[in-house]
């Protein structure tokens, strides 16, 4: 069975006005004396990233996000602050700073305007593929339902402190770099590097760890990660994306549907960005516009053997009813703040790492 690992995106948040604030030097410095709860510092000082350690069962790999979740949320109470598993803040300070490091120090000078307004959380799947040309094969495979995967788990409607009028603002703040969104179709491994190297060779990234697709091959791990999710608000949603992406890289029933081009792809993207659930997609299976919902009935219904043999047939179908009632992390994030206004938003992020 696949190895998987799990990396997600947190945002400390002062908890009355829920602008992003700097973690501070004694969280810091717990942090880095936790090596095993796999927590770092992100680009920005007032993000954390977790990752699990390789994990070959659904209960694993929720066993480390749950104990890492509860782990933030203490060091958050002790700064006064919460820490939240959302795509974008509610609101930005616009006095952003960057984590000193080689890495990010070049990419803030890559970047320059767009760092003042890039607080991005996501939420990244990695699923090893252990042969290195089928790696490229499933990236092909699996690029089609991007779209899908997208709207299914929006969770960043707002920005500058008002509803954005998208499920996933994320995603709109994603495209602004380059290599972003859905990949091309790769020929193999040696066309996929061909790419890369050109990107490199126009210093549009500074190196292939910087590329921004919503799935690529992982420079340092065996594995697809598919990167398309935002950060999602509890460890089910986390865990339904998971189970989803490990399927759709094992399944072969997904093998006979057409090319389908990068345009395409992104208009799906971007209409699963602005509408969630509610949005009309190309259909992977024969390039066709459908609703959401009808193309994930027949993606479920591909996934049904793979989902099965994996343990999470159940787990899945429980988890689309759970979105089809509560709705997505976006639906959840705006009835909180219209019903309680940014009180409802800080109980809602704080029980994604107190009430686990």
């Amino acid at each position: 069975m696949a190895r998987f690992g799990v990396e997600e995106e947190f945002v400390l948040l002062d908890e009355q006005t829920l602008v992003p604030a700097a973690m501070s030097p004694a969280t810091r410095e717990r942090i880095s004396e936790d090596a095993a709860a796999g927590l770092t510092p992100e680009y920005l000082t007032c993000q954390l990233e977790s990752a699990t350690s390789p994990a070959t069962t659904r209960a694993d790999a929720e066993a480390q996000l749950r104990r890492t979740r509860r782990l933030i949320g203490t060091y958050a109470a002790d700064q006064g602050a919460v820490f939240a598993s959302i795509g974008t803040p509610f609101i930005s300070p616009k006095r952003l700073t960057v984590v000193s490091s080689p890495h990010y120090d070049a990419v803030d000078a890559q970047l320059v305007e767009i760092t003042r307004e890039h607080e991005v959380n996501g939420l990244h799947v990695h699923v090893e593929v252990v042969d290195d040309e089928e790696r490229v094969r499933v990236l092909n495979r699996v690029r089609p339902w991007l779209p899908v995967l997208l709207a299914l788990t929006g969770n960043a409607p707002f920005a500058h402190g008002r509803d954005s009028g998208f499920a996933s603002w994320r995603s709109i703040l994603i495209r602004r770099l380059p290599s972003s969104w859905s990949p091309p179709h790769f020929r193999d491994l040696a066309d996929y590097r061909a790419h890369v190297e050109q990107l490199v060779a126009m210093t549009a990234i500074a190196d292939a760890g910087s590329l921004s697709w919503a799935i690529r091959l992982s420079e340092r791990f065996p594995t697809v990660e598919v990167r398309v999710f935002d950060a999602q608000l509890t460890v089910d949603d986390t865990l339904l994306a998971v189970a989803l992406t490990r399927a759709l890289m094992v399944s072969d029933a997904i093998d006979d549907a057409p090319e389908i081009g990068v345009d395409a792809i992104d208009a799906s993207l971007w209409t699963a960005a602005r509408f969630g659930t509610e949005a009309r997609l190309v259909d992977p299976a024969n390039g066709g516009i459908a609703s959401f919902w009808n193309v994930a009935r027949d993606l479920l219904d591909r996934l049904r053997p793979a989902l099965a043999r994996l343990g999470d047939e159940d787990f899945v179908a429980e988890g689309i009813a759970r979105i089809r009632t509560d709705g997505t992390g976006a639906e959840r994030q705006r009835r909180a703040y219209a019903e309680h206004g940014t009180a409802g938003l800080r109980d809602l992020y704080r029980a994604s790492t107190t009430a686990i």
